[in-house]
């Protein structure tokens, strides 16, 4: 496994790839790697004679009292894990290769990123498009892996992708749980011991809402229900919403054999979690 830690040390093993018979994907990641991540790796390498991992924390994607200074940093525990999935490059880029100036020009994500997690989080979505961009101009690979867990964000990858013409198939791929239904996130280690026996809740309450299709096809009544369970948890519900997939536009009545997004946020204490079911309309 090469490690690459500049844009110039890339550059070389990037040509070298470029250089060998068959395909490359990327995987970029923010590191806290876990299951998720690595089947995010497998998924990749099952389809592609390479594999390309970025570890970066974005800063652009940050808001002024979101959890940048205190997000994960294991990066010692990340190269391990990549070497052992086989990992064939992991570009470790700093902030001053990839924003050498003040960033004059971000993405622009509305109206797809204005709401769900963009209503509150604004600005996130725009650099977090931005920094993809980067990593799709700079790798170039043939495809790029992303967990669908973070449904809104794939979204809008793909419609970026699609807009600017970008020569790079982007992969979805089924979010990865723990035994008891709770999402993989490197958020999850800032529960603590009773929010974490709490939280599996959150895909409870979003199941409940997808089996409620089964009785009637009023979006409001299928969030209630899930709004209704999510009201017995300890955390404090930001949104529970309905939305088309992948155009997140706003529906008031499901229609059999349309794909949909039952998407909810909720805060713990030092903990922001997010989950969602992607499902059709039977």
């Amino acid at each position: 496994m090469i490690i690459c830690r500049t844009q110039s040390e890339w550059k070389k093993e990037q040509q070298v790839l470029q250089d060998q018979p068959g395909t490359f994907a990327l995987v970029p990641t923010m590191g806290a790697l876990h299951e998720g991540h690595l089947t995010l790796i497998r998924e990749a390498k099952q389809h592609h004679a390479r594999v390309v991992v970025t570890i970066f924390i974005n800063p652009l994607q940050f808001g002024a009292n979101e959890d940048f200074d205190s997000y994960p940093r294991t990066e010692d525990q990340d190269l391990k894990l990549l070497q052992r999935e086989g990992a064939d490059v992991v570009w470790l880029p700093g902030v001053q290769d990839l924003y050498k100036e003040k960033q004059m020009i971000t993405m622009n994500t509305s109206p797809l990123g204005d709401q769900l997690c963009g209503s509150k989080r604004v600005g996130h979505f725009d650099g977090m498009a931005t920094v993809v961009m980067k990593f799709l101009q700079l790798v170039a690979p043939d495809a790029a892996y992303f967990g669908k867990k973070d449904a809104q964000q794939l979204a809008i990858i793909k419609k970026m992708v699609q807009d600017f013409h970008i020569q790079t198939t982007i992969v979805g791929v089924n979010t990865v749980r723990d035994d008891d239904g709770l999402a993989l996130s490197s958020r999850n280690v800032h529960l603590n011991e009773r929010e974490r026996i709490d939280a599996p809740i959150l895909y409870k309450a979003l199941t409940s809402g997808v089996n409620e299709t089964a009785h009637t096809s009023n979006a409001q009544l299928i969030t209630k229900k899930a709004i209704d369970q999510l009201e017995d948890s300890l955390a404090s519900i930001e949104y529970v919403e309905l939305v088309t997939f992948p155009n997140l536009e706003t529906v008031h009545s499901l229609e059999e054999g349309n794909r949909y997004l039952l998407a909810a946020a909720v805060q713990y204490e030092r903990a922001r979690l997010i989950d969602n079911i992607i499902f059709t309309m039977s």
